[in-house]
């Protein structure tokens, strides 16, 4: 059958409509793409978790020494070391031992603390979420400041203008993105808590408690991210189809809604994903500045005190928390550009 002759059985189309057989077909095709797509990053994400598991267990049981003198003391005699270990399961092989572990983790247990003897699950369901609390209103001030800022500056530099605003841009996002965000942290500390005393010393006392935290988390990566946004804007502003809508005589706000930011946002995101990786572990340095009640306090006298399930436990929620983002971020992307699942179809 010819390109030109209609389908027996299908109305001609009106005003130029696809037909309602060829079009619910169209639906159908990219609703199955869609599953495929979603299927093929839940089963990507399953796997990520999979090494996670075996990455965290790995490294936890290369710290040297022995968590369980550690936790008795030099007091404990051989046989309360023996003992210990019997009942958490130390003195099994290490195949074994890492059965257990995944099976726990799939089980929502993941052990006791070596120290305290307490569940590591509730002191994360605890802490956690203070994590959160911190990290998820710095990330969102990292989108919110690094988009306009980087945009803005595109427009400002296109085409080799405003040598001044270029030179700034650069010389402050270097030296932003330069410092460490626990040295930063350190500082605000000594002038704003010490010196000035405007802010509390340490711990969740309401809003003013995040102001320095969240200040220290969101500078670096501000000006890394606002980087990357002014290369991909000048990458958009000069493509065809930008200059296509400036003929048209589009109004310059459509014309940056329509066309500008959702191009600029696919690859700004990606970059954006890595970022945040970055700012979630910063949250557990800063936390020990700020005397933050999340888990970053805990894991560091975890590490010392060799508290295996704690470690443990505490890498694979930070570890899970990133990859799930990376998911969300990877199917935002599918939704704003259809072009970044074509390499998954």
């Amino acid at each position: 059958m010819s390109a030109g002759h209609e389908v027996a059985g299908t109305p001609p189309a009106k005003d130029g409509a696809e037909p309602p057989a060829r079009e619910g077909a169209r639906r159908r095709a990219g609703a199955g793409r869609w599953v495929v797509f979603a299927g093929r990053r839940l089963v990507r994400l399953v796997l990520s978790l999979l090494v996670l598991l075996a990455a965290t267990f790995i490294m936890v049981h290369l710290i040297p020494g022995d968590p369980v003198q550690t936790a008795l003391g030099d007091q404990a005699t051989p046989q309360m070391v023996a003992q210990r270990r019997h009942e958490l399961g130390l003195d099994l092989p290490l195949p074994e031992q890492f059965w257990r572990y995944v099976t726990g983790v799939v089980t929502g247990d993941f052990g006791r603390s070596i120290v305290t003897e307490a569940p590591v699950a509730d002191l994360l369901t605890t802490r956690f979420p203070n994590t959160l609390r911190l990290a998820g209103p710095a990330f969102l001030l990292v989108v919110l400041i690094a988009m306009p800022v980087g945009l803005f500056t595109a427009v400002r530099t296109r085409g080799g203008r405003g040598r001044h605003v270029r030179g700034w841009f650069v010389n402050v996002t270097g030296l932003l993105n330069s410092i460490p965000d626990y040295v930063l942290a350190t500082v605000l500390s000594l002038v704003f808590v010490v010196t000035i005393k405007a802010f509390p010393a340490a711990g969740d006392e309401g809003l003013s408690s995040y102001v320095l935290p969240v200040l220290a988390l969101v500078a670096g990566p501000a000006a890394s991210l606002s980087r990357i946004v002014r290369v991909e804007a000048l990458k958009v502003l000069d493509a065809e189809y930008v200059r296509a809508a400036k003929a048209r005589r589009l109004p310059t706000g459509l014309r940056y809604w329509r066309y500008v930011l959702p191009n600029m946002m696919t690859a700004s995101l990606t970059y954006g994903t890595m970022i945040l990786a970055g700012l979630i572990a910063g949250t557990v340095l800063v936390e020990n500045v700020f005397g933050w009640p999340g888990v970053g306090t805990v894991i560091s006298q975890a590490v010392i005190q060799k508290d295996y399930p704690l470690i443990q436990g505490i890498l694979l929620v930070l570890g899970a928390a990133v990859l799930l983002l990376n998911m969300v971020v990877d199917v935002v992307l599918g939704v704003l550009d259809p072009r970044s699942r074509l390499g998954e179809l």
